[in-house]
């Protein structure tokens, strides 16, 4: 979705807005979804360093945000998920990755990661599906790229058992 002089102005006037569009990088005019994804990489490098209860507050505390910015994001630009919001990739990148914080094994496990979150976000197996189809506002807006993550998440895990020496 491209948008006007006016529907930018709408959406960036508002802290919402920008957060619902990850900071700009949902304005991306190809693949806004991917490139929301990518931008939730920047800060990994911090994040990785949390503890993991600090780290699960921090997703939990980024839903909740992502929610509200969502709905802020939706109302101002009268559209019902609209594809340059993209704290949702963000929120679900580092859900997909939290694997990483308790085994961190370098920059192609990363990729990996990213991988798998865009693989279940675009795919959308079942419930991913359903959330997206049938929860609405903000909070469908996030929850179906949580489940994506999830979905990565786990797979990042087996992924990182099967590989781990004897």
């Amino acid at each position: 979705m491209s948008l006007d002089r006016a529907q930018r102005r709408a959406l960036l006037g508002h802290p919402g807005g920008w957060i619902a569009c990850g900071f700009g990088s949902g304005l991306s005019p190809l693949a806004p979804g991917t490139a929301g994804s990518l931008a939730a990489l920047l800060p990994w490098p911090l994040l990785r360093e949390l503890p993991w209860p600090w780290y699960l507050v921090l997703l939990a505390l980024g839903f909740a945000l992502g929610v509200w910015a969502a709905n802020v994001a939706m109302a101002r630009l009268q559209r019902s998920d609209p594809g340059c919001v993209v704290i949702d990739e963000f929120v679900g990148q580092w859900l997909a990755l939290l694997p990483l914080v308790f085994a961190p094994r370098g920059w192609p496990w990363l990729l990996a990661g990213f991988a798998l979150f865009r693989l279940f976000d675009i795919w959308k197996p079942w419930p991913v599906s359903w959330a997206d189809r049938r929860v609405g506002g903000g909070l469908g807006v996030m929850l179906d790229d949580v489940i994506a993550g999830a979905y990565a998440a786990l797979m990042l895990a087996l992924a990182l058992y099967l590989s781990a020496p004897g």
